[in-house]
């Protein structure tokens, strides 16, 4: 069985040391993989009272392309999972490039996966279509399938 760790996303804050600590802990401790969410925008709580969403825009959220990549030179045996990359929020092709480039770099130790994601207010900030979102998806990993082929 192989056993992983969460990253503390809202709990961590910005500083490159701590971050670097905890995954080199992680990694230490013999967890196989470190395990990061996507999300690109939070909503605003002044223009939407009632928000009973986990985050909102004051949140904290590091780009887990950039987290993956910026740790990847921190640690030797870590795998990196996306839980998950919105894909419908990003462009194909940059998606595949990054990805593929991770995963080269880091030697073979990204897992990606995708989904819709449950939150309107992101995609609509994103000027993204909510309600086409699934079929976009579908599109978008044949797309990633070619270009990783």
């Amino acid at each position: 069985m192989q056993i992983g760790v969460i990253f503390p996303q809202l709990e961590i804050g910005t500083d490159p040391v701590a971050i670097r600590d905890y995954a080199q802990a992680a990694e230490g401790m013999g967890y196989r993989h470190l395990l990061a969410y996507d999300h690109v925008l939070g909503a605003s709580t002044e223009h939407r009272p009632n928000w009973r969403g986990a985050y909102t825009s004051a949140s904290q959220f590091h780009e887990p392309f950039v987290l993956f990549a910026f740790l990847a030179g921190q640690t030797r045996t870590l795998q990196f999972v996306s839980g998950v990359f919105i894909l419908p929020q990003r462009q194909t092709a940059l998606v595949a490039k990054q990805a593929a480039s991770l995963d080269v770099l880091s030697g073979g130790r990204l897992r990606v996966g995708v989904g819709i994601g449950w939150n309107e207010v992101e995609y609509q900030a994103l000027g993204e279509n909510f309600k086409n979102r699934a079929a976009r998806l579908e599109e978008q990993i044949a797309v990633l399938r070619a270009l990783w082929a």
